[in-house]
């Protein structure tokens, strides 16, 4: 009985010096230089939530049963930060992919992703392609000839790595809808 409440008493010591540790936001010695959400600043030093740095947003469009359009999917990228062009420059940099699921009628192409530039950041020797500010990702869209009159959303799913000068964060995905009108 002294055993199992010695042992108890262990592991909830050991569970709350876990639970400080983590809080706390500071990496351990010999950490990577990936920058947690709790360690996000902006290069003018003010904190930026994971949330407020890549923003997608689809303008609606319409489409002509039998027709086709184009979609426009707006990425607003905070200042200070970037994130990885498509396609990728290096190996292991993780490129800003869309995917959009078909919906009644309304097909999708491939997605044309903007121009980038290339820049050099402190973390990477080897200069590398970027969006940042603003990107714009056009889908191509196709309504066949029978698809239903009407309003349409087309669920799109973003994956993106925001980096700022020194270091790049975890991929976030981000959700936003295309109203597709088809008339």
């Amino acid at each position: 009985m002294h055993r199992t409440k010695t042992f108890i008493l262990g592991t909830l010591l050991l569970l709350a010096c876990a639970a400080c540790a983590s809080r706390d936001g500071k990496a351990p010695a010999g950490a990577n230089n990936n920058i947690s959400a709790n360690q996000d600043t902006s290069a003018a030093g003010i904190k930026t939530p994971p949330a407020d740095i890549v923003h997608a947003e689809a303008q609606p469009i319409e489409i002509a049963a039998g027709g086709a359009a184009e979609a426009v999917v707006r990425l607003t990228i905070a200042s200070g930060y970037h994130i990885g062009a498509n396609p990728a420059t290096l190996s292991y940099q993780i490129a800003t992919q869309i995917k959009v699921e078909p919906a009644d009628g309304i097909t999708v192409g491939q997605p044309v992703y903007p121009p980038s530039v290339t820049k050099k950041f402190a973390f990477e020797p080897q200069p590398f392609a970027v969006y940042e500010g603003e990107a714009i990702i056009k889908l191509p869209l196709r309504a066949e000839a029978g698809a239903s009159r009407g309003t349409h959303t087309l669920s799109a799913k973003l994956r993106v790595q925001a980096c700022d000068e020194q270091a790049c964060y975890p991929p976030r995905n981000l959700n936003t809808s295309i109203p597709v009108t088809v008339k």
